[in-house]
């Protein structure tokens, strides 16, 4: 059987994603496939990037489909290689590789690009970025942020939409203080009302990003690498390390040069076909009825009718839009946005609630007793039914506050079997409800086997309540225990007792010993510090320590908070100090701006809020031994004064204390461990 040849032009999410389609219509019988990427290596999902960059995902837990994959299914794979030339009369492709490709069909998915504003000195002479100055959009960026962001104190991310909030996020965890500038009056505001758009502010501040709203950036300052930023208000932003995120824009520049038709994106028609009827355009470059959409539910939409048409599975099959509607994680705020977010007339029931202290808005725009739009932030219980109201356009109960709360939304029962199969479930990975109860039909009735067979779930993580209780529903409540939910740690399939048995039993004193004779060598990052702590229970002195398996708290001597900042805790045996140490402590809590000091319920003092990178310093300046406060050992003995000042002691408890916490200080067990010494029956500790 002769193939057509197919290429694709982009291996982004919507290249992949509409590969995926393909083969699932039997695309490998129908076509020889090459697919053209200018990045290396397979294809990844850029909603996650944020996590690769603050560290708690790795490149490679990121990837959709590895070289591999592309070899298994005998798609010739061009990682790294852009297309210049479109010979639409000879139907060719030329390539910055030199080489000529032939096609019979095309598709163009070349995404998009950051747009960047034009802010005086933001580049050099020969027209690139200043050191210093970055976007946010590729693993390659993440990777150059990261070790950019080793010599710096303050970060400035330019944009607070969805994408410059993520590289927030991403920032505070390598502990520089970071600031967002935004042009608009509020955060997201796409996404989100003033209202929201405030109360997602005060959130972000806690976690302590600081937010600049209205704030336009004339130019960046300093002679080489960037020093700081200043605004057309006269103002000005120290700050060593920028991140642009101020939008983006179609790379539709391949399909105006070749002489497809194009405006914003590449025009396409109901069936995503270009002004070419044997090329057709998907994603972030592709305008369809005038408009360009960036999120990835519409993107799955697209590359679903692509599929259909291109295949001939479904040639009927058009694309008429996409109603707005998705759930995220902002800085890991849950939020659910769909439709319109402020009403277009007073004719429209407008439903809100707002508890600013929790970080919780709900809003509701209703039409005509229909749900035209709304906004859950904080808390996304409701999300399933709404955005199922809203897309499907369902007549919605009188009694409208009840939406917000469990008394207004039908079951979870009544919700799934109203549900149409197409519904999407999870936006990020596009798995639809008919996906997950197909799976689930094929055997698999576990949440953690479905999530690995389907990708539902493994985004953002804002749909993983949602996924458990469908699979409750498609297995009609017989879910399967899944084995994995009882390993002590997740790179090695065995519980704690066995674990612990075996380590006994063939003498693994290091961490790396054991994952090279339990899990067949395969090296899990997660789950280093659950194997250092059991290994150390079990070998105590005979424990061979592996630095790179230490938690960061240990490896750094202080915890890590919320907010990716750490709280340093010197010790102070038996909770007795000096006019001298107090100095100190306070010295070095002006010095590396500690943003809150607390009496902790050991006796000691607590400086919170203290970066990475100052903790060395700090501890230097400090000159006070550490209190342990970051690890699984003894910590502290608490003592009252005893015979030394109190009348009714009956024994130097100070004194006691004092000698106890010398002699067992920082010695590790099961469990943090913390003793206390009373100097007479009333047990004031």
């Amino acid at each position: 059987m002769h193939k057509t040849k197919l290429s694709i032009i982009g291996n982004g999410m919507a290249g992949a994603r509409t590969l995926e389609e393909i083969l699932t219509r039997g695309g490998a019988r129908l076509f020889d496939i090459t697919v053209f990427g200018d990045e290396p290596g397979g294809s990844y999902n850029r909603i996650l990037l944020s996590n690769v960059l603050n560290g708690s995902q790795h490149a490679d837990d990121v990837v959709m489909n590895s070289p591999e994959w592309y070899a298994e299914n005998r798609i010739a794979l061009r990682a790294g290689v852009r297309v210049d030339v479109i010979a639409r009369p000879h139907r060719a492709l030329h390539a910055d590789d030199g080489e000529w490709y032939p096609y019979d069909k095309l598709i163009i998915a070349t995404g998009s690009r950051p747009s960047i504003p034009p802010i005086a000195a933001l580049r050099t002479p020969r027209g690139d970025l200043r050191p210093g100055t970055f976007v946010f959009r590729t693993l390659a960026d993440c990777a150059a942020i990261a070790d950019y962001a080793r010599k710096c104190r303050r970060a400035a991310v330019i944009g607070g939409g969805l994408l410059g909030l993520e590289a927030a996020r991403g920032l505070i965890n390598h502990g520089l203080e970071v600031h967002v500038v935004h042009l608009m009056p509020h955060l997201m505001e796409q996404q989100l009302d003033p209202q929201a758009g405030a109360i997602l502010k005060q959130t972000m501040e806690r976690m302590g990003v600081r937010v600049h709203l209205r704030k336009s950036t004339k130019a960046a300052l300093g002679d080489r690498e960037v020093t700081g930023l200043a605004f057309e208000d006269g103002e000005s932003l120290e700050c060593e390390l920028v991140v642009i995120a101020t939008g983006i824009t179609p790379n539709a520049e391949i399909g105006a040069r070749w002489g497809l038709t194009t405006e914003r994106g590449i025009v396409v028609d109901d069936q995503m076909r270009t002004s070419d009827p044997d090329i057709y355009a998907v994603g972030e470059c592709a305008q369809h009825r005038g408009r360009v959409y960036g999120l990835v539910a519409p993107i799955w939409e697209q590359a679903k009718v692509l599929a259909d048409n291109i295949t001939g599975a479904a040639p009927d099959t058009v694309y008429q839009g996409s109603r707005l509607a998705t759930k995220l994680k902002v800085m890991g705020v849950e939020l659910a946005s769909m439709g319109a977010i402020e009403a277009a007339s007073e004719d429209e029931d407008v439903v809100q609630f707002m508890e600013p202290r929790r970080g919780v808005y709900k809003k509701l725009i209703i039409r005509d007793g229909r749900l035209a739009g709304g906004i859950l932030m904080g808390d996304i219980s409701k999300a399933a039914y709404l955005m199922q109201a809203f897309d499907r356009g369902m007549r919605l109960p009188d009694e409208r506050l009840s939406l917000l709360f469990d008394t207004g939304a039908p079951a979870a029962q009544a919700t799934f079997d109203e549900m149409p199969d197409t519904v999407q479930i999870c936006n990020c990975n596009g798995v639809s409800k008919g996906a997950i109860v197909q799976c689930v039909g094929g055997g698999c009735a576990s949440l953690k086997g479905v999530m690995e067979a389907t990708r539902a779930g493994t985004g953002c993580g804002s749909c993983q309540n949602l996924i458990a209780e469908l699979v409750e529903w498609a297995a009609d409540g017989k879910v399967e225990d899944d084995p994995a939910a009882h390993y002590y740690v997740p790179g090695v399939p065995m519980t704690k007792p066995e674990l612990a048995a075996a380590v006994r039993e063939r003498g693994l004193k290091s961490v790396s010993a054991v994952f090279d004779v339990l899990a067949d060598g395969r090296d899990d990052p997660a789950s280093k510090p659950g194997l250092a702590s059991l290994l150390k229970t079990i070998w105590r002195d005979e424990y061979e320590d592996e630095r790179d398996a230490r938690f960061i708290n240990d490896r750094v001597h202080a915890n890590i908070q919320n907010d990716g900042t750490f709280s340093v805790i010197p010790r102070i045996y038996g909770g007795v100090t000096s006019p001298g140490e107090l100095r100190r402590i306070a010295d070095v809590a002006e010095r590396y701006n500690a943003r809150m000091v607390k009496i902790t319920g050991g006796q000691r003092i607590d400086l919170l809020g203290l970066r990475k990178q100052d903790l060395p310093e700090a501890w230097r300046d400090l000159g006070m031994p550490s209190g342990h406060a970051y690890t699984k050992a003894f910590r502290t003995c608490k003592t009252c004064v005893g015979t030394e000042f109190c009348r009714y002691g009956v024994g130097d408890s100070t004194r006691l204390g004092i000698d106890i916490e010398k002699k067992f200080q920082g010695i590790e067990s099961p469990h943090k461990l913390k003793l206390a010494v009373s100097g007479c029956p009333r047990n004031c500790v």
